[in-house]
Parts: C-alpha cells; structure tokens; sequence
C-alpha cells in the first residue's frame, strides 16, 4: 500500500480473504485487488507465510480483508449496498454472487459465500419508496416485502397502482 487510506473498510473473514477480493474485482467495475500481505509469524489464524491481509477495492471503495480464522462471522449488520440501474445489471449481480455459492434472502439482500451481505438493489426501488407520492411509496414497498431478488417491472406496477 502505497498510501495507507486514512479510513478504509476491514472485513473479517475465517480464511479465502484473497479469493473473495479476486472474485469481487471479477464481478463488479472499478474494483481491484492490490497488495497481499502474508503472516510475519504463526498466529491464532495461521502460519508464518500464510495470507495474512489483502488490499482490494469494490466499485470504488478500499477495503482490507483480513483472514482473521473463526472468531467473528459476517452478519447483516454490515453489507455493500449495490445502486443498480435495469434488471439485467440486477439479475448480472445476483446471480454471480449467489451462483457462486451464496445464497438468497429478502428484499434484494444475499450473502456470498464468504458470508458478507450484499444488497442488490435498483435505483427504480429507492426512487419509490422515498419518493414524494406516499400511496406510490407503500405499494412499493410492500411488494419488495414479498421478493428475494427485486423485480423492477413488479415495482414499476406497483408504483403505477
């Protein structure tokens, strides 16, 4: 790291901190993997030599990942919000994370299979429900409430009434 960001994003990974960063620069633009740092020496994770951290970038944004072992798991509480423009981009982002041994949730969340949630969701959802037309805005929403992965002709109807 050439200059270290004065705030980045670390995630917490069991192990596969470098093969999640290489699949997040495969799937989404403007994303990189950079440095890859290995263990000084063993420690309560690994072994001395092992992949310690990785420097990656995710449309844009820095983070660290950090192959910490066991002791702290991915939870929703954390997530990449993803502003996606048509369903094309919707289904490309979906279906390469949970094609790729993630899996599904609601209301255009999933989490890829290192366990780091993702929320894959089109500008046309946001735009409704924080739109001025609150009727608009409900219908919306209530129909995201019914969805995993977000159907953007379902919200269009229902924003139409």
């Amino acid at each position: 790291m050439t200059t270290i960001p004065k705030n980045l994003v670390c995630l917490w990974y069991e192990r596969g901190a470098e093969d999640a960063a290489r699949f997040y620069a495969s799937v989404f633009p403007n994303s990189s993997v950079g440095a890859i740092h290995r263990a000084p020496g063993d420690n309560p994770s690994g072994k001395q030599g092992d992949v310690l951290t990785v420097e990656f970038t995710v449309m844009g944004i820095p983070c660290l990942g950090l192959n910490g072992g066991p002791t702290f798991k991915q939870s929703e509480a954390f997530s990449f919000q993803v502003a996606t423009e048509d369903q094309a981009e919707t289904d490309r982002y979906w279906n390469a994370i949970v094609g790729n041994g993630g899996e599904e949730s609601q209301c255009g969340w999933c989490r890829d299979r290192w366990g780091v949630s993702w929320q894959i969701t089109p500008v046309v959802m946001t735009r409704a429900y924080t739109g001025p037309d609150r009727a608009a805005a409900k219908r919306a929403f209530d129909a995201m409430m019914t969805m995993k992965k977000i159907d953007i002709a379902t919200i269009e109807a229902a924003v139409r009434g």
